[in-house]
């Protein structure tokens, strides 16, 4: 039985997506706060970090955002990426419903980070920055960022999350390849690193560590910005690409999907995929007005589903605004599960807005039904699916079983956000029974959540 591949034209979308658009006036999402004053972060809390380009999409209100020439010609090299059917798995599942999924492992760094990295690095180049600074987990991000600086002559400083630069080495080689320079974190490179090494030495790090590091390099030099791969506005804005291909490539074959799964982390690939059928839901313009929209995240690092929904920082030593997200607190360090992409205390303020009023479902599953699920997926389909990645494929997996006992013929689809070509020590601990399920950090969370920054939304203030 032969996959169904559906590839549109090489026309690829002009626009990006922006969701903000579909919440105003009535209800518009909650500003960033600097902590300091308990007031709205204004271009000077921002201005430091990130170009005026990238920050005047942050704060859009417009539905339609044109993409640049200049980012639609190195967007071409990979794109428009393919929605396959997986007819294999559905045969080996013995379920009804019909399994598609939009392969953005076929990028270059084989991820979909570069949607948004290609973008970033542009608007940089633009305002004549020369040097960029970020932060990875698992490394999709600092290797798609520095593909994209390498593509515009940007250097690139990546702080790779300790546990991670030592689980895949070969991360840190394809950034070398492409001229970035990578730092595992937390470093001694920084005043924000050395505070977490005087206190604990061993530690593994953590995404809101390596934030702080990397914000912190930012704000040395005039002539450097930071950059961030998820979370965001504008990230999840760059990222819509993928569900305006999706879109198309079902009107193609006349299908529409009942439910539209990704992986959270951030938010950046799970919501590039679905913001654009919750849009045509929130519109009343999808073909099937019943669509669900579902986050998976693991359990080890469970923001959507047992975070608080409040003010937090972005990073550990509290460089950044304050944004109203789900959070498990700034200062909760995740164990070393190998979906380090997934290790971010926490979440998208979009997505987490749209988790809160129910527009979202949200999902956790431990790494070793994931693990199990994406050597389902290998052994049917073919493809090694990145650890992440692995969470989408369990819900989707899931769902089809569902199907199964009910008779529904539904369509599921997911976002396959990457391969897992350097994840191979996980698999192996997989197979022989080395990984572990950590359980829910319940008494870590608590202490963090302790922290939290002491702010009032402007729209609850007297």
């Amino acid at each position: 039985m032969s996959n169904q591949i559906i590839l549109p034209s090489r026309e690829m979308p002009t626009k990006w997506y922006n969701l903000v658009s579909e919440l105003l006036p009535d209800n518009p999402p909650a500003p960033p706060m600097n902590a300091r004053t308990n007031q709205p972060a204004g271009p000077e809390d921002l201005i430091p970090i990130f170009p005026m380009g990238v920050l005047e999409q942050e704060m859009s209100p417009e539905r339609w955002i044109d993409i640049p020439e200049e980012v639609l010609e190195i967007l071409s090299i990979w794109r428009p990426t393919p929605l396959v059917r997986a007819r294999r798995l559905e045969e080996y599942l013995g379920t009804p419903a019909k399994i598609y999924y939009k392969n953005e492992s076929v990028s270059p760094p084989g991820s979909h980070k570069p949607n948004t990295a290609v973008a970033q690095a542009y608007y940089n180049k633009r305002e004549g920055i020369k040097n960029i600074t970020t932060e990875t987990g698992a490394g999709q991000w600092g290797s798609a960022l520095s593909f994209a600086c390498n593509m515009f002559g940007i250097n690139c400083l990546v702080y790779m999350v300790k546990v991670s630069y030592e689980q895949k080495p070969y991360r840190k080689s394809l950034m070398h390849v492409w001229n970035g320079e990578v730092i595992p974190s937390p470093s001694n490179t920084t005043n924000s690193g050395r505070r977490v090494l005087e206190m604990d030495p061993d530690c593994p790090g953590s995404l809101g560590i390596a934030i702080s590091e990397a914000v912190e390099a930012a704000f040395a030099d005039e002539k450097t910005k930071y950059s961030l791969g998820s979370v965001l506005n504008h990230v999840m804005l760059h990222q819509t690409i993928i569900g305006l291909e999706s879109i198309k490539q079902f009107e193609q074959i006349d299908d529409y999907p009942d439910v539209v799964i990704g992986c959270v982390g951030g938010g950046s690939n799970m919501a590039g995929f679905t913001f654009p059928f919750l849009g045509q839901r929130m519109r009343g313009e999808a073909k099937k007005p019943g669509i669900r929209v579902v986050a998976v995240e693991p359990t080890a690092c469970p923001t959507l589903t047992k975070g608080v929904y409040a003010y937090d920082f972005g990073d550990q030593a509290q460089m950044t605004p304050a944004m109203l997200m789900y959070t498990l607190g700034h200062d909760f360090i995740p164990a070393g599960i190998h979906a380090g992409g997934l290790r971010y205390h926490g979440d998208s303020p979009l997505l987490s807005k749209m988790v809160n009023e129910k527009e979202v479902e949200a999902v956790a599953y431990h790494q070793n039904e994931c693990y199990e699920a994406a050597v389902t997926f290998a052994r049917t389909e073919g493809l090694l699916p990145a650890p992440e990645t692995s969470h989408a494929i369990r819900a989707a997996i899931d769902e089809a079983l569902k199907c199964k006992e009910t008779g529904e013929t539904k369509t599921i689809a997911f976002n396959y956000s990457g391969h897992g070509h350097f994840d191979l020590a996980g698999y192996d601990n997989y197979l022989d029974g080395k990984l572990v399920d950590y359980a829910y950090p319940e008494e870590a969370i608590r202490k963090s959540m302790a922290n939290l920054p002491k702010i009032t939304p402007p729209s609850m203030k007297k």
